[in-house]
């Protein structure tokens, strides 16, 4: 719990009665690794707190090569099918563990009581909101104005553990290339 009072604290100051109130909602879950924990068309229910481990967004296609890997979240990330849970629709997408992980997960029903029942439920909400919108945001930007290279090279300067856990297939999906052509960036850089 303490990573998350962390995280939450850089983002305002939280009373003792609001911070037992919310940790009161939370459960703490263990995925396996390659485990698929939103299945396509499932509603998502939770939102939740990556304490360890790294979890890829995709959307599954018959066949696995032609997978489309669209995002990554890491520790001390804040992780969800974030459309489908706000509008409480089927997901167009799935989450998958890639490594271990462990979550700290609210329910959606939770999650609002939250927002009625503290002062800071509603601030913490909007900011973690506003923070994954402009993660949205960077890549679609990153996507339209940067070259496979460059979007290749920002990523790992960004993020350099990423070698040692993400798979190239999931890479070179994510930044909108072929394993191929991944193969000829990396050679080059």
């Amino acid at each position: 719990m303490q990573q998350i009072k962390v995280y939450l604290d850089q983002i305002a100051s939280i009373s003792k009665l609001d911070w037992e109130f919310f940790t009161s909602k939370l459960q703490r879950h263990v995925i396996p690794k390659k485990t698929v924990f939103l299945k396509l068309n499932a509603i998502e229910n939770h939102i939740s707190f990556i304490e360890s481990g790294v979890v890829r967004l995709f959307i599954p296609k018959d066949n696995p090569e032609k997978e489309i890997t669209f995002g990554f979240s890491f520790k001390n990330q804040f992780i969800s099918a974030y459309d489908s849970f706000l509008t409480q629709t089927p997901s167009a997408y799935q989450l998958q563990a890639l490594s271990e992980t462990t979550i700290l997960s609210i329910t959606y029903k939770d999650l609002q009581a939250v927002y009625n029942q503290t002062q800071i439920g509603n601030l913490i909400g909007r900011l973690t909101a506003e923070r994954l919108f402009l993660l949205k945001s960077k890549r679609e930007q990153n996507l339209l104005n940067l070259t496979a290279e460059q979007r290749y090279v920002k990523l790992f300067k960004e993020r350099p553990e990423l070698l040692k856990v993400i798979p190239l297939k999931y890479i070179s999906s994510y930044i909108g290339v072929t394993a191929q052509a991944l193969s000829r960036i990396r050679k080059r850089v």
